[in-house]
């Protein structure tokens, strides 16, 4: 399969010829061969938000949109098997929820790929399936809730845990009355309500994936709650990870103890998921998309920096494939 590289050859090749790039026929191209090889649906989920630019955050972030696209995508497919690959920043714990509940009413086995990375709420999502396949150069990180502030020096995304920690060493400091000036400034940015909302934004969180990897990624053990609860706990666990952006590899997923494929087990398959994510890159780069939802027959739901097209199209032709030495 070809790497980034190559994939950018081949789409410049019909950009010096005058046409214009066949940015979503490369893309299509790939995910069908990746569900021929599986014998399972393929969906992508994925945003443009490695990639430089000035891009809204509410176009990239897991929104209860979503559930519209997947709608979409899902229409016609068959069978129990879903691989889901993703490559998103996070968003909303809530969006998310709605979204691993409709993919369940459809699908019975769900295995999430992460190509490089899926953060925050897509690492909720990811604890929604049944196994997760990462590669060497695949990243989830913590699931501790960031709340959006409006303070005196602009919006800022905070975690919940360190506005929880910051209260707790106010209440400390405070009892000398000399530092009470120092804290006054910082205390008066936070609403009435915002430490609740700390607590619960937090215990939704840890609940959820709790709750998910108990039904089904370890739905077959007698210790899965227990487990369950010790991992989600870990996820969350913000003065752990010291940051929500905080990058966990795959071998410290394992040591967690989340069930993991590593993608390398499968030379080809692996050639395959990355082509797709290439694919999937050059599109964001060179076209106005910022999320793709797409199934392996071609129909798609993208949402580009001022509007949302959906598009339909019969399954792409196998592409030739020149053996490997």
């Amino acid at each position: 399969m070809p790497t980034w590289g190559e994939i950018l050859t081949e789409l410049k090749h019909t950009d010096e010829q005058g046409v214009k790039p066949p940015f979503d026929a490369v893309r299509r191209k790939y995910m069908a061969v990746t569900s021929k090889k599986t014998g399972r649906n393929t969906i992508l989920y994925a945003t443009k938000w490695t990639q430089a630019g000035d891009i809204d955050p509410e176009s990239i972030s897991i929104t209860d949109e979503d559930v519209q696209g997947l709608m979409e995508v899902i229409h016609g497919l068959k069978g129990p098997n879903l691989d889901l690959i993703v490559h998103s920043p996070g968003g909303s714990p809530e969006a998310t929820e709605a979204i691993v509940s409709y993919l369940r009413t459809k699908f019975s086995d769900i295995r999430v790929i992460i190509p490089q990375s899926a953060m925050s709420a897509a690492t909720m999502l990811a604890c929604a399936s049944n196994r997760i396949v990462m590669g060497k150069h695949s990243f989830i990180s913590p699931i501790d809730p960031q709340l959006i502030l409006h303070t005196q020096v602009g919006v800022q995304a905070v975690p919940a845990q360190a506005i929880l920690d910051q209260f707790e060493l106010a209440k400390s400091e405070c009892e000398d009355p000399k530092k009470l000036g120092s804290w006054i400034p910082i205390l008066s940015q936070y609403g009435p309500a915002l430490l609740i909302q700390c607590k619960n934004a937090s215990e939704l969180s840890k609940q959820l994936v709790s709750e998910w990897l108990e039904s089904y990624m370890f739905a077959d053990r007698e210790d899965a709650e227990d487990i369950s609860k010790e991992i989600a706990a870990k996820l969350a666990d913000h003065q752990e990870f010291k940051s929500h952006g905080r990058h966990i590899n795959r071998d410290k997923a394992k040591e967690m103890g989340l069930v993991i494929e590593d993608l390398e087990d499968d030379q080809e398959f692996q050639d395959l998921v990355l082509a797709v994510f290439h694919a999937t890159t050059h599109t964001f780069n060179g076209t106005n998309a910022v999320k793709i939802i797409e199934n392996h027959m071609g129909t798609a739901f993208v949402k580009q920096q001022q509007k949302i097209v959906i598009h339909q199209s019969p399954p792409p032709p196998e592409p030739h494939v020149e053996p490997q030495e």
